[in-house]
């Protein structure tokens, strides 16, 4: 009688290197052709706004002339191809126009907010991937325990709750006769930079994180959970590996790797979340700014801002694709 052959398990070597590069360069293209769509988008929406650019810079008693001469100066007595051209060069050699409801350079009022919103997305990042990984296996280590139980409850509140609800929740309870310990309404002046004011920094963040670590420990939990109970961990048991090595060696680095792909889309909604938290909180960075030239009808800054926006939003997509094909391999 013969002896049963042994099947040895193949680790997946992942895509070969020339396959990945020529997939990153596809998805690189596929998004220079989305972003150039959306920015002509955005050039013809704002187009068929009602207004004149010339008119409602000079104001209402400016002449005829007047207005015809600024729109040959602001070039846009061009057809709109040549204007759309144009306005897409500007943006990207930095020469984003002027602004309409006070006349400065488009790229110095909005260059301090891109600062201030990096700033908020990268410190509330820097909180929610550490907690998540932390949350997501003590979690799952104590899986069906009265506080893992109470934890996808909690989470699935929040999850299912936009993120200027939590602002305002926050804001009632710390800001407000509850407590009243921290500021609801950020004062940071224009030049200044935000962690000179670190208490105006706290509830914004503390939304943001709050929000990207319900989601993203949640799917650490279920990664973690799911490498515990796979074939390679049962067998390290079996060899008489200690817990310790086997959560650190085995179950914790295919966890955190089948959840990569979910750490950059939480960074791209994070970024989204930044224009609504900036919103909440009257934080000087893109959110209010998009928000203020539309109350302004400030075509050029919402321009900008909402390009910005969308670059930002797609850059941290292609990172959570990255982080997929970096996952596989693993």
């Amino acid at each position: 009688m013969s002896s049963p052959t042994t099947r040895t398990r193949v680790p997946h070597p992942g895509p070969p290197p020339r396959t990945t590069a020529r997939w990153l360069a596809h998805r690189l293209a596929l998004g220079v052709l989305v972003l150039v769509l959306v920015s002509l988008l955005l050039f013809l929406v704002t187009q068929a706004l009602p207004g004149d650019v010339a008119r409602i810079i000079l104001g209402k008693d400016a002449t005829a002339d007047q207005v015809a001469a600024l729109r040959r100066q602001l070039g846009l007595d061009a057809s709109l191809p040549a204007q759309y051209w144009n306005w897409l060069s500007g943006m990207l050699t930095g020469q984003m126009g002027t602004s309409l409801e006070n006349g400065e350079p488009v790229a110095d009022l909005v260059g301090p907010r891109v600062f201030n919103s990096f700033t908020l997305g990268f410190a509330s990042l820097l909180l929610i991937l550490p907690l998540s990984v932390v949350v997501g296996v003590f979690t799952a280590h104590r899986r069906d325990s009265a506080l893992d139980k109470a934890f996808v409850a909690v989470s699935s509140l929040f999850t299912a709750l936009p993120a200027f609800v939590v602002g305002m929740l926050l804001i009632a309870f710390f800001a407000t006769s509850v407590l009243g310990v921290l500021p609801g309404v950020s004062t940071i002046p224009p030049g200044d930079l935000p962690w000179w004011y670190p208490a105006e920094l706290v509830l914004p963040i503390t939304t943001l994180t709050l929000m990207g670590v319900m989601y993203l420990g949640r799917l650490v939990r279920a990664s973690f959970i799911d490498a515990m109970n796979s074939e390679y961990v049962q067998m390290a048991t079996l060899k008489g590996l200690t817990g310790r090595r086997i959560l650190f060696r085995h179950a914790l680095p295919n966890a955190v790797a089948a959840s990569l792909p979910a750490a950059g889309l939480v960074a791209a909604v994070t970024i989204t979340g930044v224009v609504v938290v900036e919103y909440v909180y009257s934080y000087p960075g893109l959110g209010t700014a998009v928000v203020g030239a539309v109350n302004s009808h400030d075509l050029p800054v919402m321009q900008a801002c909402i390009l910005i926006l969308a670059t930002a939003y797609y850059l941290f997509n292609l990172l959570a694709d990255v982080f997929a094909v970096v996952g596989r391999s693993r």
